[in-house]
């Protein structure tokens, strides 16, 4: 496995500077922002499509400091109801999509997107419960009328691409846990998968080597990112996890994003990144740095020490003592 960066924390950067940096931390793989709320601080995607000479030069950047790119992101919401924005969102995946082709990255990470409740909503609905029922009918809606076709149509998109689609499960998102994950793939293609990130299903309460091999078990794993969470139980049993305290108000959440590290301890990534090769990921672990209470580069630096320990970087050998 390869241990990689989001290189949104280092947008105030050059590409150059932070390629340089990463590679000094001996980082093997990149994951750049192209789009929606990652931006393009490092990579100009309507610069970059159907220009050969700027994409060998990125080429040439990468190759001189021993990096390759994991994947392009733009996590956006496609499903919103203002046309505007889901119409902008929809053009920075399908466009990502071409340029990953272009580039030779097989794989573009992205959000499933959220829809309004009913047919002339202004607003995304994050649906929780089934009760009351307009809350089920509202669900329904969302999956049947709005996701699906537009997923489906998506999903064609990449195929024609031969580029997979790799879905972040995040909260205020219609894929936010492994089974909605699984259950659009179904609906769509193999193309559509999961940037496994583990962040948002600590606080869920889900068992996150148990996700793996969930999704793993139908090869839905196309991405992973290495981002962790801790959960703060002195506010969590007052008011429960979902929580709209203010990121920055880290004293009052009841669990903020942490350094790989810092929410749970290496022998846990061990079990996490071993897990991972029982069900045949050997991609990169993109470590997506959020956690307020350090700086980008002492927390990506941090992430890489832990991470670095616990990676394995040759293949299985023979099982001889089991011959």
């Amino acid at each position: 496995m390869d241990i990689g960066v989001l290189t949104v924390p280092l947008g105030d950067e050059s590409i150059e500077d932070a390629s340089a940096y990463l590679a000094g931390l001996d980082v093997d793989a990149v994951e750049i922002g192209v789009g929606g709320f990652p931006g393009e601080d490092h990579l100009d995607r309507e610069e970059l499509l159907g220009n050969d000479a700027a994409q060998a030069e990125l080429a040439d950047l990468l190759e001189e400091h021993g990096l390759r790119v994991s994947a392009l992101a733009t996590h956006n919401n496609p499903l919103h109801p203002d046309e505007e924005r889901a119409e902008r969102a929809d053009r920075e995946l399908r466009e990502a999509i071409e340029l990953a082709a272009e580039l030779g990255v097989d794989t573009v990470t992205c959000f499933s997107g959220l829809p309004a409740g009913a047919p002339g909503d202004s607003t995304p609905n994050w649906i929780t419960a089934p009760w009351p029922t307009e809350h089920a009918e509202a669900h329904e809606y969302q999956w049947d009328e709005v996701a699906i076709p537009y997923w489906s149509d998506l999903a064609e998109h990449a195929d024609a691409h031969g580029v997979d689609l790799a879905i972040e499960m995040h909260p205020n998102m219609l894929v936010y846990e492994p089974t909605g994950m699984l259950a659009l793939r179904e609906a769509t293609n193999d193309r559509v998968g999961t940037n496994f990130d583990p962040s948002h299903l600590y606080w869920q309460g889900i068992d996150v080597a148990e996700a793996i091999r969930f999704l793993g078990e139908h090869d839905a794993i196309h991405h992973v990112h290495a981002k962790d969470t801790r959960v703060y139980e002195s506010n969590a049993r007052v008011k429960g996890v979902l929580d709209t305290t203010d990121y920055t108000e880290e004293a009052d959440r009841s669990w903020l994003f942490r350094s790989i590290g810092y929410g749970h301890d290496e022998a846990h990534w061990k079990d996490f990144v071993s897990t991972l090769r029982m069900v045949g990921y050997e991609g990169a672990l993109s470590i997506e740095h959020e956690d307020s209470l350090t700086s980008s580069r002492e927390g990506l630096e941090k992430a890489v020490d832990v991470l670095s320990r616990a990676v394995f970087e040759t293949r299985p050998g023979d099982a001889y003592w089991a011959e």
